[in-house]
């Protein structure tokens, strides 16, 4: 019936001596809302302290709308950005969703998918379902997983090697059903703050104080 009408119109339109009709302009790009984060929606902010959706190395979040997930993800790249669902932190034979900018501006994640490039960098939104058959190769998101946090160049839409040597990942699994807003410093702003690096700094400093023998 949608169609009918719609060739009706271009017809009429023909012999009125009227232009065809024009498709309605695309709404512009909505930003990603920060404030948000750990209330309505979870999200990963890596890079520096304080950083948001446009400042942070990488961004996600993610929240429920009915039966599906929608995810936004946005990074400091002229090509690509991922996350990755895990059940070990480690990369390799995980679900990876991606949004891929090429010379025409398209991207290919799953569906009501938008995106923009700007300011170098890759912004988009999309949704996929939170239950899948147990056929399908995607993971479950009702379940929780690791989230692998990676992005990087690409060469006319082809995704290559990630940016950095080991992508960020988060600490624990997560639970689509649980919203945190979780900051996580990029290597320029992490502090030796950890016990490992506590026990190491300790270590050296009793070696230094004893000296050799």
């Amino acid at each position: 019936f949608l169609f009918l009408v719609f060739y009706l119109v271009v017809i009429y339109s023909v012999y009125a001596g009227y232009p065809f009709p024009t498709a309605p302009p695309v709404d512009p790009f909505a930003k990603i809302r920060v404030d948000d984060c750990g209330k309505t929606k979870g999200c990963f902010r890596y890079g520096k302290p304080g950083c948001n959706a446009e400042t942070c190395d990488y961004f996600l979040s993610y929240r429920r709308i009915g039966a599906d997930v929608e995810f936004e993800l946005s990074a400091d790249t002229d090509g690509w950005v991922a996350v990755g669902f895990s059940s070990d932190k480690k990369m390799g034979g995980d679900d990876v969703m991606a949004c891929v900018h090429d010379d025409n501006g398209r991207r290919n994640p799953a569906r009501d998918e938008e995106g923009v490039f700007e300011n170098n960098r890759v912004t988009c939104r999309f949704k996929r379902p939170v239950y899948v058959p147990r056929e399908e190769t995607i993971v479950d998101l009702h379940l929780s997983w690791y989230y692998l946090f990676a992005w990087g160049p690409a060469i006319q839409g082809s995704i290559t090697r990630h940016d950095i040597d080991s992508p960020p990942v988060s600490e624990r699994v997560v639970s689509i059903y649980k919203y945190e807003d979780i900051f996580m410093p990029s290597a320029a702003y992490q502090t030796f703050s950890s016990p490992f690096c506590l026990l190491l700094i300790v270590a050296l400093t009793f070696y230094l104080l004893m000296g050799t023998p």
